[in-house]
């Protein structure tokens, strides 16, 4: 099947979400998990040291300032991943998902080089996560933080992260079934959220 921005979004209004077999592998498929990884944006917690690091400011955030530079960075290649998901067909359709205002990325700089980030699709008031990276420590967490901000600023109730790992735990990730999900999805999808150019205050005060 070939991918496009819209079937892309058709698949996330039935619970499912496209993924190659490899970088360099053109076939598509549908994935719909037994399992689902979801965050609920009001649960959402930040640990200790992270605020630590957040207060230093040491890095820069940016919201699609180089949103190819975040999709080729998830699709590198490297001795933490040989292999990835993310194929030139994915990168293209996400990029146009991007060109229409559905598509977001979140960029961590330090010294203004981009070394950290995630992206995903707002639709109704979830937010679709499909990747992040991270080329120095906690450049991706710290992304992460901010996008829950931008979330709550923008009123959504949902970070779907489609599995869950240890990382996405500390932050409140829970498990639910593929029933339950296409239940909170057709709840969700239904209402309207946008996501926000901007947050109003510093990122922090959305987690007291």
């Amino acid at each position: 099947m070939f991918l496009t921005a819209h079937s892309i979004i058709d698949g996330y209004k039935k619970g499912i979400f496209p993924m190659a077999e490899s970088k360099n592998n053109p076939y598509i498929y549908w994935v719909s998990p037994e399992y689902r990884g979801i965050i609920n944006v009001q649960n959402f917690a930040i640990s200790k040291s992270l605020r630590k690091i957040i207060k230093k400011n040491k890095f820069s955030i940016k919201i699609n300032n180089d949103f190819l530079g975040v999709l080729q960075n998830c699709s590198e290649l490297n001795n933490k991943r040989k292999e990835t998901w993310i194929n030139e067909e994915i990168v293209n359709s996400y990029l146009e998902l991007n060109k229409l205002g559905m598509a977001t990325s979140i960029e961590s700089y330090l010294d203004e080089k981009l070394v950290g980030g995630l992206y995903g699709v707002q639709l109704g008031k979830i937010f679709f996560g499909e990747s992040m990276f991270s080329k120095i420590d906690n450049a991706s967490k710290v992304a992460l933080v901010y996008l829950v901000a931008f979330l709550k600023e923008g009123n959504f109730n949902i970070l779907d992260t489609q599995y869950i790992t240890n990382h996405l735990r500390q932050f409140g990730a829970i498990e639910i079934t593929r029933k339950e999900y296409l239940m909170l999805l057709g709840k969700n999808i239904k209402e309207d959220a946008v996501f926000p150019n901007k947050i109003k205050k510093d990122v922090l005060e959305y987690f007291i």
